[in-house]
């Protein structure tokens, strides 16, 4: 069966001139006289670019993902294949509607007239990895069904391995392959792949977001239904509303786009700087409007993370750069290691100048933000930045940001509707507001240690004694008088943080 499907893909590859693709690289290449030989007959209209991602669309839903993924490394792709395959889209026919109950009824245990009230064999929405159906549990909660499709796991393992083997040798034979990483992708593909597979670890996603959107105006998400739950099946509130495509059906609703672009804008910032835990899979078909023009959020397979460093590196640059400091923006690089430490600052200034520069005060439809990532990529790589893993999903979600808002409201001013919002987050990390936060975030530690500060101080004055009576007479009282301050500051320090609350809270 394996050999099978790596047939299928080196016939896929020939017909739409993929290996040519390697020799019109222009880079060094081992074996390319054997490559040659089979260009001899062949004439290829189409631009590369288009070739690769109709090869993928015929290869089937796990090439397609792969390429999507692609489409996000602007880093190590070149920007016609890049913007490509962006433009594939994770459509296939849904699978038979008895397999689908068959495979709910084998997780359940029992026939789905014992689990739902009723259940809609048709389904809403099909993909790769899952399709979608509209169901009524017994309580009369209307809810959506999700339902991974029968053999998958197998599929994707077998498309894994020869994804793998071929980056191999891709890295063996192609002098850019190493460049491209090739193995490291896939590895990176295959991971987020793997998460998608487990449809738990989806509705654990879904239920977070839900609990970091709590009674929010801007964004709402489904509820999960966890005794329904499981590995191949994900159970969650029914969500009613418009898809953000639908822009005259929204307009007819009477949404005011321009509020809900910039309420798009809010809720990334929103999840990234203030959760650090965000939507990572935000094309159109993930989000639907509700009637009053809230968000409504769907699919959470794919989300981000990231750490406090992250947060506060990304805080940095993004202010640096609204503040148009590229000498900050240069030196960030340097401090966070992903420049070598030998790069010239004002070097890396002036070319991150050049790129930056012309895109501000102008609306969100004269700027091009793939084209400029495109060129910050390409300093990057001049400079030899690393590209660090983690944001590599925070690109690809700006990247679908600056669709939607195209999308919503041609003359928002990204810049401008986002730099309030860092401002108040920067003034929540740092000054009075930061450390009063720490102080509370420590407070339980010191609570316990508190009890315990007598008894440790008496052992240390105990085990001092032992020691040399005259030498220690001098050491001893130095010693004793720097603990004694040093108890004396906490008890201080923590009295103080009682009290301040006490008045917080009567105040």
């Amino acid at each position: 069966m394996r050999w099978l499907r790596l047939l299928k893909i080196l016939t896929v590859s020939l017909r739409f001139g993929l290996d040519q693709m390697l020799l019109d690289a222009g880079s060094k290449l081992r074996f390319a006289g054997l490559l040659r030989v089979t260009r001899l007959g062949r004439r290829f209209t189409d631009p590369r670019a288009v070739r690769l991602r109709e090869a993928l669309e015929a290869l089937g839903p796990i090439f397609v993902k792969f390429g999507q993924m692609l489409s996000t490394r602007r880093d190590l792709l070149p920007p016609d294949i890049a913007d490509e395959l962006a433009k594939l889209q994770d459509r296939v026919p849904p699978f038979p509607s008895e397999q689908a109950i068959a495979r709910l009824e084998t997780f359940y245990g029992k026939s789905l007239d014992q689990v739902f009230r009723s259940f809609e064999t048709r389904p809403v929405a099909s993909a790769s990895v899952a399709q979608v159906h509209f169901a009524v549990l017994p309580n009369g909660e209307d809810v959506a069904v999700k339902v991974l499709r029968p053999g998958i796991e197998h599929i994707i393992a077998n498309d894994i391995l020869l994804m793998e083997t071929a980056a191999g040798l891709l890295e063996r034979v192609w002098s850019e392959g190493r460049r491209l990483k090739a193995r490291e992708v896939v590895a990176e593909f295959s991971k987020h792949l793997g998460d998608e597979l487990d449809l738990m670890r989806e509705a654990s996603n879904c239920s977070q977001l839900r609990r970091n959107f709590r009674d929010s105006p801007l964004l709402a998400v489904p509820e999960v239904y966890w005794d329904f739950c499981g590995p191949t099946a994900m159970v969650m509130e029914r969500m009613y509303g418009l898809p953000i495509s639908h822009t005259d059906a929204l307009r007819a609703q009477g949404v005011d786009m321009a509020a809900l672009s910039r309420a798009g804008v809010e809720i990334f910032f929103t999840q990234v700087f203030r959760d650090g835990f965000f939507h990572a899979d935000m094309h159109p078909g993930n989000i639907f409007v509700a009637p009053d023009g809230q968000y409504i959020a769907l699919d959470f397979g794919i989300m981000g993370t990231l750490t406090d460093v992250d947060k506060n590196y990304l805080a940095q640059n993004f202010l640096a750069f609204f503040q148009r400091d590229y000498k900050r923006v240069a030196q960030a690089h340097v401090d966070a290691g992903w420049v070598p430490r030998g790069t010239r600052v004002d070097e890396f200034e002036a070319s991150i100048r050049a790129v930056c520069e012309p895109i501000f005060d102008k609306p969100l439809k004269e700027i091009e933000f793939g084209r400029t990532l495109l060129r910050l990529f390409q300093v990057s790589r001049r400079f030899n930045v690393e590209i660090q893993p983690q944001l590599v999903l925070l690109q690809k979600t700006l990247l679908n940001i600056e669709g939607l808002g195209r999308q919503l409201d041609p003359e928002l001013d990204l810049w401008k509707t986002a730099k309030p919002f860092l401002e108040r987050w920067m003034s929540e990390q740092v000054g009075w507001r930061a450390l009063r936060r720490k102080l509370l975030d420590e407070a339980p530690a010191w609570a316990m240690m508190m009890p315990e500060l007598p008894r440790l101080a008496h052992k240390i004055l105990s085990q001092s004694a032992a020691q040399d009576v005259r030498q220690e007479a001098v050491d001893l009282e130095q010693r004793s008088r720097r603990q004694l301050r040093w108890i004396q500051f906490l008890c201080l320090l923590v009295a103080l943080l009682i009290g301040f609350e006490v008045w917080h809270a009567f105040a």
